[in-house]
C-alpha cells in the first residue's frame, strides 16, 4: 500500500465537514428534542396555546424549513411576510446542511473504495491518521467558539444572526405579528446549541479514539 498526503487531508477535511453538519443536523431532525422542553419551559403558560397548537405550529415550521413543504405556515399561528422570509432564509441554511451532510457521507464512501482500489492508505502524521486531525482540529474550534458563547450567549446570539443573515433585521420578530416568536424562545436556541456542541464532541472523541485503538493494533501487528 503507498501512503498518500492528499488522501489524508482529504479524509480529515470530510470528517470534520461530516460531523460538523451531521451535529447541527440532530436538533433539526430530532423534533422529540423540541417536544421535551415545552413544558420545562412553561410555553403553555406563557403563551397560553395548547400543547397540541404548539407542535402543530412547531411541525409546520419545520416542514417548511427542512423541505417537506414549499410554502411556509405556522399552524394556527399568524405570521407576517417579514417572519415569513426570514425562515425562507433558515430553510436554505437547514437544506444547505443537510446537502452537506449527505455529500460529505458519500464522499468518504467513494474516495475509501477508491484508494481501496489504488492500493492507497492515508499517510499518518506524527502517528496520527485523518480522523484525529480532523476532529482534533474541529473540536478544538468549538471548545473555543462553545467557550465563547457560555460567556455571553446573548452576545453570541446576535453575531450569528449578523454572520449568516447579513444586512437583515428580519429576525427580529414582533410577538403581535409573528406568534411564533413566542414558542421559540431564545432559552430554546441556546439548548439546541448545547446538544450540537455535545454531539460535535462526542463525535469528535470518537474519532480521536477509533484512531488511537488503530495506532495501538498496528503498532502490535508490526
Amino acid at each position: 500500500m503507498r501512503e498518500s498526503k492528499f488522501l489524508t487531508l482529504l479524509l480529515s477535511v470530510l470528517l470534520a465537514l461530516a460531523v460538523l453538519s451531521g451535529s447541527i443536523a440532530v436538533p433539526i431532525l430530532c423534533r422529540p428534542f423540541y417536544y421535551a422542553q415545552i413544558g420545562p419551559l412553561e410555553l403553555e403558560e406563557y403563551t397560553g396555546l395548547e400543547e397540541r397548537v404548539i407542535r402543530q405550529a412547531y411541525d409546520e415550521v419545520l416542514d417548511y424549513c427542512t423541505g417537506k413543504t414549499e410554502r411556509f405556515s405556522a399552524g394556527l399561528l399568524p405570521f407576517s411576510d417579514s417572519g415569513a422570509s426570514h425562515f425562507a432564509d433558515v430553510r436554505g441554511l437547514f437544506l444547505l446542511d443537510l446537502r452537506v451532510l449527505g455529500v460529505c457521507l458519500g464522499a468518504l464512501v467513494l474516495v475509501l473504495l477508491v484508494a481501496r482500489w489504488r492500493k492507497l492508505t492515508p499517510r499518518r502524521f506524527l502517528g496520527r491518521g485523518p480522523g484525529f486531525w480532523g476532529a482534533a482540529g474541529l473540536g478544538g474550534a468549538f471548545l473555543v467558539v462553545g467557550g465563547l458563547a457560555a460567556v455571553d450567549f446573548d452576545r453570541a446570539f446576535v453575531v450569528f444572526h449578523a454572520l449568516f443573515f447579513p444586512g437583515k433585521d428580519n429576525w427580529l420578530f414582533d410577538p403581535e405579528t409573528d406568534q411564533i416568536i413566542t414558542i421559540l424562545p431564545q432559552v430554546f436556541f441556546r439548548n439546541c446549541a448545547i446538544l450540537i456542541l455535545a454531539v460535535l464532541i462526542l463525535g469528535c472523541a470518537s474519532l480521536i479514539v477509533f484512531d488511537v485503538l488503530s495506532a495501538r493494533r498496528r503498532t502490535k501487528g508490526d
